[in-house]
């Protein structure tokens, strides 16, 4: 079975220069200090730590994230639940900086793209938890929820990254 086509045409754009025509978004927050602090971090974003831990992953092609894996999301607002299907696009893996990317499929409420990484500062010894995505509404409802929408992905940004910070 052939893989669907992605919804956007701008597929691996959150490694460099987001494209115009999207809402940008970006948000970078330390999480702690320490070199273990960043491998730990980068292992469980690549095992859809951030997903698992805001209680919106539903399911994965692969145990751990890799270009090409289809990995769904289900989306809650109180009782009404959305299935917004992605496929990732690249992951990083670099001495200081791990994560990956994923692009949005038929289905999903969103056209676009999002980046879940951690990055590692050896000069301060900080972690940073860093979520980044370029987003328009690909649905009726995400278009009629305009700037609603918008404040709630930032507000899951947020989410995402808090579940990084140590324990």
């Amino acid at each position: 079975m052939p893989q669907q086509p992605f919804t956007y045409p701008d597929v691996g754009a959150t490694a460099g220069a987001f494209p115009p025509g999207y809402d940008h978004f970006r948000l970078r927050r330390r999480i702690g200090s320490g070199r273990a602090l960043f491998d730990k971090a980068g292992d469980e974003i690549l095992a859809y730590r951030m997903q698992h831990g805001t209680g919106i992953f539903h399911s994965a092609t692969t145990p751990t994230a890799e270009p090409g894996t289809e990995l769904t999301v289900r989306l809650h607002l109180g009782p009404i639940g959305v299935n917004a299907p992605c496929r990732v696009v690249y992951v990083v893996d670099e001495p200081n900086r791990r994560g990956f990317a994923y692009g949005t499929l038929p289905g999903h409420p969103e056209v676009g793209e999002e980046l879940f990484a951690v990055e590692y500062d050896p000069a301060e010894d900080s972690v940073h938890g860093v979520v980044a995505a370029f987003s328009n509404p690909g649905t009726w409802y995400t278009r009629l929820g305009g700037p609603i929408v918008r404040l709630i992905q930032r507000w899951f940004a947020g989410r995402y990254i808090a579940t990084l910070e140590p324990r």
